[in-house]
């Protein structure tokens, strides 16, 4: 195995040399670092990141903890996060918990055993103990996509609320009065959010709760398609559905198809999160679009300037704008509907 002292060899430098030009501290005339990099690719050398961690207590890795990776919109954040984290010079390790605070708290403790220089956390529920947990070790923490009450802790996440109340009232523009909204798990922020977006669209319109009731499962097609059926067994029929999430709109358009309803014809359908181009969904949804990619790299951004004590000393909540995408799926209210 190469060292740093073959490098230095190589060079005609002393060692000290070597480790300033790969540190990249300490001043190095340029004709030096030059035949220090040119020694480093002749003999293939690979710097010891271990050991420089433990020199500077620092191993250059954030944890990303998400509750869906399958998911696009997920998937997408973390797209944001690796490139702000590799732009910076940080690895990323990334975690998956499907929404379970079991699996939360075991990443938790592997990411803590790893003393990664901070935790980019998507809470499974809108709960403070957890960034607490990560407080306590002294690791900086950037809670992404969930909004926790009483939490001293940097926030980054989406404007829940306001998105689903401008997807209601553009449901209530087409003529609908029978909504039913499927929504994600109770106790997290952001279906708590999208609810209440939700009701206050449909009060300012004087709509009778009755009349659009709110359905609470998971962010995943299953329960998507579940709570369809379930808003389908109502008499009246809603004239139309909003779903929480992506996921859940999809599993709502199956059990539309299987029902032998038409969207928009029979029941209009919109949803909440945008779905990459590259996936085909027939119609095409009407959706409150959030900027995931954005996310990812802002919060990202504020967790190493934290680290790097460039960060404001209060912390920060960034609540980032949705966008209405008016599609296909958003139809206006027709007689057969009532049928």
């Amino acid at each position: 195995m190469v060292t740093i002292r073959d490098v230095a060899k190589h060079a005609g430098v002393a060692p000290i040399t070597v480790s300033r030009v790969i540190n990249n501290s300490g001043y190095v005339n340029e004709k030096t670092r030059a035949r220090v990099e040119a020694a480093i690719a002749d003999l293939g050398y690979v710097p010891n990141v271990l050991a420089r961690s433990l020199r500077s207590r620092r191993t250059g890795t954030l944890g990303l903890i998400l509750t869906d990776i399958s998911n696009p919109f997920w998937t997408t954040v973390a797209r944001g996060v690796e490139d702000a984290a590799s732009d910076a010079g940080f690895n990323v390790i990334l975690c998956n918990t499907d929404e379970s605070e079991a699996e939360q708290d075991k990443y938790l403790h592997v990411l803590m055993q790893k003393q990664v220089d901070g935790v980019l956390l998507v809470p499974a529920r809108s709960a403070v103990e957890p960034i607490k947990f990560i407080q306590s070790q002294n690791t900086c923490v950037v809670v992404l996509d969930r909004r926790i009450s009483n939490s001293q802790a940097d926030v980054v996440r989406c404007d829940s609320e306001g998105g689903a109340y401008q997807l209601t009232r553009l449901l209530l523009s087409l003529g609908h009065r029978r909504i039913a909204m499927l929504s994600g798990p109770q106790g997290v922020s952001t279906a708590e959010d999208r609810v209440a977006g939700f009701r206050r669209a449909l009060a300012e319109a004087g709509v009778d709760a009755a009349a659009a009731p709110v359905y609470y499962g998971k962010f995943s097609l299953e329960s998507g398609y579940a709570l369809t059926v379930q808003a389908l067994s109502e008499t009246p029929r809603p004239s139309a559905l909003f779903a929480g999430n992506n996921f859940i709109a999809i599993g709502a358009l199956r059990a539309l198809r299987d029902a032998g309803l038409r969207v928009p014809e029979d029941l209009a359908l919109v949803g909440f999160d945008d779905l990459p181009t590259d996936l085909v969904v027939d119609p095409f949804l009407t959706v409150a679009a959030q900027p995931a990619y954005e996310m990812g790299r802002q919060a990202t951004e504020l967790l190493l300037a934290r680290l790097s004590g460039e960060a404001p000393a209060a912390y920060q909540e960034i609540v980032l704008p949705t966008a209405i995408v008016v599609r296909e799926s958003s139809g206006p209210v027709l007689e057969r509907r009532d049928d």
